[in-house]
């Protein structure tokens, strides 16, 4: 099939949390023997602070999104497509963008990928005059990041043809153990980019848990948080690029994962750190949500904490031994349930189901 994906950006994670879940689907669907092109606004500096350059597996299309002549033409070059992705969160011109796509050609398969369908759901459910509810009934399928059956149901609800949840995972070829680095060693990192709705929750489970352990030190990594009054004990390290995932998830004792609000509130999203400190094979502390022995068994592959205390409490608990082992396991079940070629493979069934749906119908109309 020939792809075409509207998102944030394939080749920046600078503000785009996104960036390694589109890699790792795309990638695979590419290897797959799928063509993909995706398109990208020059937005946010983000094409100042690429982590990758043009990758093989995938066509760059990067637009002046103020330029509404250049956005149009490649509207219209999209029409040719077999499939077209339009993403949430791009940033710019987003409700253009979902509406435009949506009314593409009744044979192109519109495919609506939502990165952060619980905030979505929120959205539409509270402004019954937002205008993503008429566009929404004019995509073939809806995508989730994650959710579980409250998501795609509630999709449904919405007038969504089809929803499917499809999971943050992990590339072997990319992330994998790594020796452990100077500049990231400490008892506790985490890493994550300032947003309104994970702050209150970054203060609980790892600020509040740093100030309850003074004697241990918190490594704090991710965009926006330059001016935030941390305790003693946490050291601020700015943006981490994806090439130093691997060494920041192997240099701590533990790595925290902590949700956003909405995506915790809703439940089985596990956000695309979880894997990649798996896959390297970090041992993993996580904020507490619903379905994580879906993805990752606690007390064996993972640690589980309910607020800021119980996390400080695991630090002070957690030996290198227990540690690693956690790690060990954590490596095992990911490399068994959660890759990326699992998910791509996934997704690939999902839409050659639904372009062979759209091609019939379309035979049937022209009899």
């Amino acid at each position: 099939m020939r792809i075409a994906f509207w998102g944030s950006s394939l080749v920046s994670a600078y503000w785009n949390g996104a960036a390694t879940y589109y890699r790792g689907v795309l990638r695979a669907l590419a290897h797959i023997g799928n063509q993909i092109t995706f398109l990208e606004p020059d937005a946010y500096d983000r094409q100042k602070h690429r982590d990758i350059p043009d990758p093989e597996w995938a066509r760059i299309v990067v637009y002046n999104p103020e330029d509404q002549v250049e956005v149009n033409r490649y509207l219209n070059s999209s029409a040719q497509y077999e499939v077209v992705v339009k993403a949430s969160g791009v940033g710019v011109l987003d409700e253009f963008l979902e509406a435009r796509i949506s009314m593409l050609a009744p044979d192109v398969c519109k495919v609506f990928w939502d990165v952060d369908a619980p905030a979505t759901l929120d959205r539409l459910g509270f402004n019954s005059d937002d205008p993503f509810h008429k566009a929404l009934r004019r995509y073939d399928l809806v995508l989730t990041y994650g959710g579980g059956n409250r998501v795609t149901e509630g999709y449904r609800q919405l007038g969504a043809r089809e929803c499917f949840a499809i999971y943050n995972a992990f590339d072997p070829d990319v992330h994998f153990p790594s020796p452990a680095d100077p500049r990231f060693e400490c008892d506790l990192s985490f890493l994550g980019n300032r947003l309104p709705d994970r702050e209150g929750r970054v203060d609980e489970f790892f600020l509040r848990a740093a100030a309850m352990a003074p004697e241990q030190k918190f490594l704090l990594g991710g965009s926006g948080w330059a001016d935030k009054q941390v305790p003693p004990n946490v050291r601020y390290i700015g943006h981490v690029y994806t090439g130093d995932h691997n060494a920041f998830n192997c240099s701590a004792r533990a790595v925290l994962n902590v949700s956003r609000e909405s995506m915790a509130r809703y439940g089985f999203s596990p956000a695309t750190r979880v894997f990649e400190a798996a896959g390297a094979g970090a041992c993993l502390i996580t904020d507490l949500w619903e379905g994580i022995d879906s993805f990752l068994q606690p007390g064996t592959e993972t640690l589980v904490a309910g607020d800021g205390a119980e996390v400080s409490e695991i630090v002070r608990g957690l030996n290198p031994e227990r540690a690693a082992s956690i790690g060990e396991a954590a490596r095992k079940r990911v490399l068994a349930d959660h890759t990326y070629n699992q998910r791509g493979a996934l997704v690939n069934e999902i839409l050659s189901d639904v372009t062979a749906s759209i091609r019939s119908e379309q035979v049937e109309i022209q009899a």
